[in-house]
């Protein structure tokens, strides 16, 4: 399986809901970073999918594109468009995404889109007035991160 199957797989995976199709892509020792989850490691980046495909509705679009490999390096571009949080705010999140492979799997995946613009969307009126400030990122991945930990828990 050449590098560029390797994205396609684990973004079908993506599109699919199945977040075991995904986790079959990671290195064992994989490296996840995002604006709102921060960095994660290992079994922490699977479960992370695992939880976001757990509360995948109906109305969750998603598309992927423009991917492309060389033995070391790859990249694609996703789109998700869903409604966040209680009062259901329409959001649609443009990502880039960056990959590193080892023994042909992934070991590192960096995707990187403007929170500023995701905070307006998904939290309204906060997110305009402070989703540019370090304190709303790190409010963003805290409670990012508890609800991957309650989501463990149970």
């Amino acid at each position: 399986m050449t590098n560029t199957d390797l994205i396609n797989k684990f973004y079908t995976g993506f599109a699919e809901g199945d977040s075991n199709k995904m986790a079959e892509c990671y290195h064992k020792e994989v490296v996840f970073k995002d604006p709102a989850f921060g960095t994660m490691k290992g079994e922490r980046a699977n479960n992370m999918w695992k939880m976001l495909m757990s509360k995948k509705t109906a109305d969750f679009n998603f598309s992927f594109g423009n991917v492309e490999s060389t033995p070391e390096t790859g990249k694609a571009t996703w789109t998700a468009e869903y409604q966040f949080g209680d009062k259901k705010r329409p959001v649609v999140n443009n990502v880039t995404a960056n990959f590193k492979f080892k023994d042909g799997l992934i070991i590192e995946h960096i995707d990187t889109f403007d929170l500023y613009k995701w905070s307006k969307q998904a939290l309204g009126a906060p997110g305009f007035l402070l989703g540019w400030s370090n304190f709303m990122r790190k409010k963003i991945q805290k409670n990012a991160n508890d609800n991957l930990d309650t989501y463990l828990s149970k």
